[in-house]
């Protein structure tokens, strides 16, 4: 359903800890989907995975991705959240069902992966959290741009050569390409729409960043155009 346009300064408790840990407690084992199920997105997603893929989520929160995942045959899946107590509910929940899943307690901004060690990293409207104070989209702060550099230079250095990052997010093409767009990273960027097509539905957008490969040149002048100080 549509969900209702909440007001940037409603959105600032987001980006503390103490409102996941909280809420993930009163909520227990029920799981949270904050932009919809797997299925929405796997027509597009599947070509990009390969069964024995090492896969690192990104703020899984109680999202029921890795464990979805996990039933597709993608069985090597670390998740990842700042939340303890999300990340020992999760633990708890997928103990019988997936004992191979791994989960660990971790800032996205410091990961603790040794270089390379990835074939996937997903995330699914984790990096929008770091997003959320910002009132103006065409004029985000530096602090944000800054933040959102610092997990995509973890992102890459965790991915193997030829490995690819997912992004699954409600954020437009001409907002969050320029943060993809970096020469630093050193992949290539490409991006799809998922979604049912339903009149009115939201429409996703799935950011491919495959590793070892070259960035387009207009993608380039967009990233540039991201870190040059206002005029």
């Amino acid at each position: 359903g549509m969900e209702r346009r909440r007001a940037p300064a409603a959105n600032t408790r987001y980006g503390r800890r103490r409102f996941w840990d909280a809420l993930y407690q009163r909520e227990g084992a029920e799981t949270r989907e904050w932009l919809g199920g797997l299925s929405r997105f796997l027509p597009q997603l599947e070509p990009e995975l390969r069964p024995g893929d090492r896969i690192l989520v990104l703020g899984c929160g109680n999202s029921a991705l890795s464990h979805d995942l996990h039933e597709l045959g993608y069985t090597d899946v670390t998740s990842i959240d700042f939340s303890p107590a999300c990340i020992a509910a999760m633990r708890a929940r997928c103990a019988r069902c997936c004992p191979g899943l791994r989960w660990a307690v971790m800032d996205i901004r410091a990961l603790a992966f040794p270089d390379a060690s990835f074939d996937v990293v997903l995330e699914k409207g984790t990096l929008d959290v770091l997003m959320v104070e910002e009132t103006n989209p065409w004029d985000v702060s530096p602090q944000a741009a800054a933040s959102m550099h610092r997990v995509l230079a973890e992102v890459s250095r965790v991915l193997r050569p030829g490995g690819c990052f997912l992004s699954i997010t409600f954020a437009q093409p001409h907002f969050r390409k320029p943060h993809y767009a970096q020469e630093a990273f050193g992949w290539s960027l490409r991006h799809t729409t998922c979604g049912d097509g339903d009149a009115g539905a939201f429409h996703y957008f799935l950011y491919i960043m495959r590793k070892g490969q070259p960035l387009d040149p207009r993608d380039v002048a967009l990233g540039r155009r991201l870190h040059q100080p206002p005029p």
